[in-house]
């Protein structure tokens, strides 16, 4: 062009047109996005709310940005106009005029006066907000609106998602929680008799403080997203709420247990009175049977049998009385307890019979391999031997006389043993103890 002035080379008319069209197409597009601000359901809200904390304290900042925003808007505006003015006033544009278009366009032409005032509260970019007037060029005065778009925007966009995410969510609960506690109170579950009572107190205080809190500051239940530069990049925190809905799912579990034994009581009952009942009848015969080993078995010792446990007793009348009075909650727990409680004892029963009746049990033992040796020697046609005779009788008469030496019956049937199997040629029994003057033969 080879013109210069103080914002550097002159523009040309074809550089004056372009330039006009790009400043005409960014603030058709600024004011869109401003006007879009403008009608945003989270802005609108922001306005008409009663807010708290860190919320209060960026709506602030935001709303003296978008107020500065505004301002800034309409310099630009007024600038675009007299650029469009003077470019209309001839077809084919003056020296005079390009330079003025070019100074207008390029330079720092535009002044925002008061500008001090308006960003009092909105935050100040470049070290620029301390003046009482600034001048920008159209190109600045752009980036600093994107500037403070990009700012206002997230937080109003924050606002807004934190709003429309939770308040719903905390009233569904609520009312989640509210037939919850009209069922417990059915159930007999309230605070002070009840921990599921005394956890739904709890839990509605929270949500109702945690509601409050959510509409006065929403910015407090924001967690931006790292490294997100895009305007509302984030989500909301659901901490809080997420930790009382689970406490409240627990309730309703417990709540539904004890209504499944409102429902299952009697029955449950009926169970527990059996169970306890086979526990007392097999104790009985455990007692009855160590009196049976003492008399017939010598030299054994045989553990006590213990009578059945009057607090198991006690406390299956105290749950049929809880059914009586429909205290379900107390109930619950207590038969629980009671149902376990019950078959440790009919297995302790069962145990303790088994104990008592071992000496019984090696008797028989004993007399079933007593008679299963004398039937193979009487088929191998040595039922006459008479070493293996006198043996036979002699461990017979032991293990059929009362009371009976466990230990003599069993070595004399193990000679026994002995005997038949050095007879019949087969393997030699291990004498276990037996003692060396009875270890002959057939001659002995």
């Amino acid at each position: 062009m080879g013109v210069t002035g103080s914002t550097g080379p002159v523009m040309d008319r074809d550089e004056v047109d372009r330039a006009l069209a790009r400043l005409g197409a960014e603030h058709e597009a600024i004011e869109t996005s401003l006007l879009a601000l403008q009608d945003h359901a989270g802005r609108r809200l922001l306005e008409g709310a009663e807010l708290t904390g860190v919320t209060q304290e960026r709506w602030t900042s935001t709303e003296a940005s978008i107020t500065l925003l505004w301002t800034y808007f309409d310099a630009y505006t007024d600038a675009l106009r007299t650029a469009r003015e003077i470019r209309a006033r001839r077809r084919w544009s003056s020296r005079e005029d390009l330079v003025e278009l070019t100074e207008l366009l390029n330079g720092e032409s535009v002044t925002v006066a008061g500008s001090a005032t308006a960003t009092a509260n909105a935050p100040t970019l470049h070290g620029t907000g301390s003046k009482l007037s600034e001048r920008y060029s159209l190109a600045t005065l752009v980036d600093r609106m994107n500037e403070l778009y990009a700012t206002s925007l997230d937080m109003v966009v924050a606002a807004d998602a934190v709003w429309s995410a939770l308040p719903a969510r905390i009233d569904l609960l609520a009312a989640e929680l509210q037939r919850t506690r009209r069922l417990a109170h059915s159930v007999g579950v309230r605070p002070g008799e009840h921990p599921a009572g005394d956890d739904l107190e709890r839990i509605t205080r929270t949500l109702t403080k945690l509601r409050e809190q959510v509409v006065s500051d929403p910015l407090a239940f924001w967690v931006a997203a790292e490294g997100s530069s895009a305007p509302g990049g984030g989500r909301p925190d659901t901490t809080v709420y997420d930790r009382e809905a689970r406490a409240l799912e627990d309730v309703r579990r417990e709540i539904d247990a004890v209504l499944t034994v409102r429902q299952d009581a009697e029955k449950r009952i009926v169970r527990l009175r059996d169970v306890l009942s086979r526990a007392d009848r097999t104790l009985a015969e455990a007692r009855t049977a160590r009196g049976e080993v003492l008399a017939k078995i010598a030299a054994t010792e045989v553990p006590v049998v213990s009578g059945p446990p009057t607090a198991l007793q006690e406390q299956l009348a105290a749950a049929a009385e809880y059914r009586r009075q429909a205290q379900w909650h107390r109930l619950s727990p207590l038969l629980e307890s009671l149902e376990q409680k019950a078959e440790d004892e009919l297995l302790r029963a069962r145990e303790s019979l088994t104990a008592v009746t071992a000496p019984l049990a090696v008797r028989a033992e004993l007399r079933g391999r007593l008679d299963a040796y004398k039937a193979k020697v009487a088929r191998h046609g040595f039922a006459e031997d008479a070493l293996l005779v006198e043996r036979y009788e002699k461990a017979r008469r032991m293990l059929w006389s009362a009371p009976c030496d466990l230990r003599a019956a069993e070595q004399a049937v193990l000679r026994y043993q002995q005997a038949a199997a050095e007879l019949l040629g087969g393997p030699r029994v291990p004498d276990q103890g037996v003692p060396e003057d009875d270890r002959r033969g057939p001659g002995a």
